[in-house]
């Protein structure tokens, strides 16, 4: 069964540093690609980060660019988010997705495409407040 489940969310003062991790299971990790998602209660989901799978291009949301990193670790099936500078507007549920071929490239053409997401976990909240 596949399974998704992110870790390292919290409370961080502006200006702090959080590293997400999405640690997954039930299905072959390398070659796959990855994001990263955001929602608030009551908004639409926002792509934040996205690492294509055949050749580790990622792609950033205009407003976390130069401050958040996303990056895989094969060995440990694993995928990180580093966030680093983060403001009060980064305050969201972070949720971890992966491409597994079903429908559309979820990471393609510099684009992080939602319906492109096959699976996705059940999120960790962030929250920067002072």
């Amino acid at each position: 069964q596949v399974q998704l489940v992110e870790s390292g969310g919290g409370l961080v003062q502006p200006g702090g540093s959080l590293r997400l991790s999405c640690s997954a299971a039930g299905f072959t990790f390398d070659s796959k690609s990855y994001g990263w998602f955001r929602q608030v209660p009551g908004k639409e989901r926002v792509g934040v980060s996205c690492i294509r799978g055949s050749d580790d291009t990622t792609y950033y949301l205009d407003s976390v660019k130069g401050r958040f990193t996303i990056s895989r670790d094969n060995a440990k099936n694993t995928v990180y988010l580093q966030m680093s500078n983060l403001k009060p507007e980064d305050t969201a549920v972070y949720y971890c997705a992966v491409d597994l071929g079903r429908n559309q490239d979820m990471c393609v053409n510099g684009q992080f495409v939602l319906n492109g997401m096959d699976w996705w976990g059940r999120g960790t909240l962030v929250t920067v407040s002072a």
